[in-house]
Formats: C-alpha cells, sequence, structure tokens
C-alpha cells in the first residue's frame, strides 16, 4: 500500500490574525479568496463579487492538487466552519492529508481594512 503523504493546510482567522503572513512562511504559493481581488498590486475589493472569489480560489486549489502540489496552503477567515468543506471534499478526492491551523492571536492592523464592527461581528459568529 502506498500511503499519499500530500498535505492540505487550512489556515483560518479574523482579518489581522496573521493568517497571510503564516501561510507564506509555508510556502511562497498559498491561496487565498482575497487574491482574487488583486490587480496590478492594488486590491479592489467588491462584495458582489465574493462568491465567484471562493470558486476561484477552490479552482486554484483543485488545479494545485491535480499538479501534486504539496503542501497546499488556503488562509481564508473560514468563520463559519463548513466554509472549509470545499476544501476539505477536495482534499478527500486527491489524496491530501488535513491539517488546520486556527490564528487566535492579537489582532494587528489588517491589511484589506476591514472595519471593526465586521471584525466583532465575524469574532461573535466565529464555530470553533
Amino acid at each position: 500500500m502506498v500511503i499519499n503523504e500530500n498535505e492540505l493546510i487550512l489556515i483560518r482567522g479574523l482579518p489581522g490574525s496573521g493568517k497571510s503572513t503564516m501561510a507564506g512562511k509555508i510556502t511562497p504559493n498559498y491561496f487565498e479568496a482575497d487574491q482574487f481581488f488583486m490587480h496590478n498590486g492594488v486590491y479592489d475589493y467588491q462584495m458582489e463579487k465574493i462568491g465567484e472569489a471562493h470558486a476561484w480560489c477552490q479552482k486554484k486549489v483543485k488545479h494545485a492538487m491535480i499538479y501534486g502540489f504539496n503542501p497546499v496552503v488556503v488562509s481564508n477567515t473560514f468563520v463559519k466552519r463548513w466554509e472549509m468543506d470545499a476544501y476539505l471534499e477536495l482534499a478527500s478526492q486527491h489524496g491530501y492529508r488535513i491539517t488546520e491551523i486556527t490564528m487566535s492571536g492579537p489582532l494587528h492592523a489588517n491589511v484589506h481594512g476591514v472595519p471593526d464592527e465586521v471584525i466583532a461581528r465575524m469574532r461573535s459568529q466565529w464555530e470553533k
């Protein structure tokens, strides 16, 4: 029996918790839905496109797994546990073991300018 050692690492946490920093320390080639909104080095978030951004991120992860990237790292808030389901399914389909990292330290200024009231709402909805 051959054991596949490929790993999917899901990094979750509130904005400003250090998810992207952690992902970049693991691999320079990580995936985030926020990357969808980057254009020529400028972040242009459009709330009406958030579903498209997550679908884009999932597609990128699927392709990385098809090509055998290891590890595959995804950094998103994942406030609700179900938000990880598409990635868990991809891991199952492609034989990746799963590691989940929750960033819970003190929040720093978040690079995307998420308002404090939005972060507070996310914190109140957080699922462990």
